[in-house]
């Protein structure tokens, strides 16, 4: 198994982040394999427009210090992203904008993917997605490094690594993907053959200023203090997952990983450069409601599944704080959302509790809601 390399990390001063990132790409030997001449695809999570701070996106002083290390190579830089929502070159360089990426590729010499164009591939080996879009540069570059932002997850969990190339399909193809695969095992299983198929050869998780709560857009910045590379996306998730108290076994991503033979199972099966992940654990870090099922376990066999449709947690739009902009009905890929009246309204029969109206919700007044019962 690749070993990790995770090192504290105080804040986003590109000079300290240069220098953590210059001794990890030594210890990995990533500068073995970056030639003069390649074009690097630097892959940050950039779901929606969101200012740095809010802890939503890779920050982009992370990004552009794996640039300079990446340059330092001799090596070109490309960065490229699919957000939730339409993929045209206007929204694409609009969000490069709003999160601080054109900024950084000014100065650095970086180039920002706007043309927006993707093909139709055939994932041979995968398990349960066979065919999918994915953008062009993901298809065509010679280097992929997946810098992924440490988060929680409503559906999922956790969000690191391999949920961040779930950027690598364009735009609106995303719900759609929600629509195929609606139960989170299968979800999670698309997204492994994602990764799988586009192999990251290089894979980063900016932890220093995380998401707790109810990621990956609504929850609030916590402070972790970390940045993690491997050239395993599976092995940098356990370990990132290890930083907020999530094991791999309870994430059904990793779990799959792991029963698939992709990753480790736990950290017994890893080595580690650096510092130990728990010397720099987070122990009340706050989970997704909507992911929290750890009570089920405690409930009789026969009673379970009823419980588990009793307790499955739901969106809930705010209605006083809706300005019904419609980001919520254009990301739902049941199409189950409508706006009456200027303000977001929820059919529930067709909802699949995908969660991407409250990923992609601006003013974050989707929110997840159980019944009373399993609240307490």
């Amino acid at each position: 198994m690749e070993p990790v390399a995770v090192d504290p990390c105080k804040g986003y001063e590109i000079e300290e982040l240069f220098r953590l990132f210059d001794s990890q790409f030594q210890k990995l030997g990533v500068y073995e394999e970056l030639k003069p001449g390649m074009t690097a695809l630097l892959k940050p999570n950039l779901i929606m427009r969101s200012k740095p701070e809010a802890a939503a996106i890779t920050h982009p002083a992370v990004t552009a210090a794996v640039g300079l290390c990446v340059q330092k190579a001799g090596a070109k830089v490309l960065i490229a992203e699919s957000g939730g929502g339409p993929y045209t070159p206007g929204i694409a360089k609009g969000t490069f904008s709003a999160c601080g990426y054109t900024e950084i590729a000014d100065r650095y010499g970086f180039s920002l993917y706007t043309a927006c164009e993707s093909r139709e591939v055939s994932l041979e080996h995968a398990l349960r997605c066979r065919r999918l879009s994915v953008i062009k540069p993901f298809l065509e570059a010679d280097y992929l490094v997946d810098i992924a932002k440490l988060k929680t997850h409503g559906m999922l969990g956790f969000s690191g690594a391999v949920k961040n190339l779930f950027g690598a399909v364009p735009g609106l193809a995303k719900p759609e993907l929600h629509c195929r695969f609606p139960e989170k095992e299968d979800f999670a299983d698309m997204l492994l053959d994602l990764c799988d198929f586009l192999k990251p050869r290089l894979s980063i998780l900016d932890g220093v200023w995380a998401m707790e709560g109810d990621g990956p857009t609504g929850g609030r910045p916590r402070f972790v203090g970390a940045v993690l590379a491997s050239k395993s996306p599976w092995a940098l998730d356990v370990v990132g997952a290890a930083l907020v108290g999530m094991t791999g076994e309870e994430l059904v991503m990793l779990r799959r990983a792991a029963e698939r033979g992709l990753g480790p199972k736990g950290l017994e099966e890893l080595t580690v450069l650096g510092t130990s992940p728990e010397q720099l654990r987070v122990p009340d870090f706050r989970r997704a409601r909507a992911a929290s099922t750890d009570f089920l376990d405690r409930v009789p066999g026969l009673l379970r599944p009823v419980a588990q449709r009793l307790a499955r947690p739901s969106p809930k739009v705010q209605k006083n704080g809706c300005v019904g902009c419609g980001k919520c009905e254009e990301s739902c890929p049941m199409h189950s959302i409508t706006l009456e009246k200027g303000k977001a309204k929820i059919d529930y029969r067709h909802c699949i509790r995908c969660f991407c109206c409250q990923e992609m919700c601006p003013q974050h007044v989707i929110e997840v809601r159980r019944l009373g019962l399993f609240r307490f």
